[in-house]
């Protein structure tokens, strides 16, 4: 499902971007999912990946997971 919630339950913020280490949101946009629509909760996760790339790329501390195909 496409608008299924992006949580890995590794609930950890990132000091300076304030990003979720395990998912990329922010503590804001996980507050709001529950009320987003569907087209604002594809439209958040589609800039999830980008997030978790700079994490990584930063300083290596988010986990990121690879889709099996």
């Amino acid at each position: 499902m496409p608008d299924s919630s992006p949580c890995t339950k590794i609930c950890t913020t990132d000091p300076s971007t304030g990003f979720c280490l395990g998912c990329g949101r922010t503590g804001a946009e996980i507050g709001q999912w529950i009320s987003m629509s569907r087209d604002e909760r594809i439209a958040l996760k589609r800039v999830l990946p980008e997030r978790m790339a700079l994490l990584a790329a930063r300083d290596g501390r988010c986990v990121v997971r690879q889709k099996s195909r």
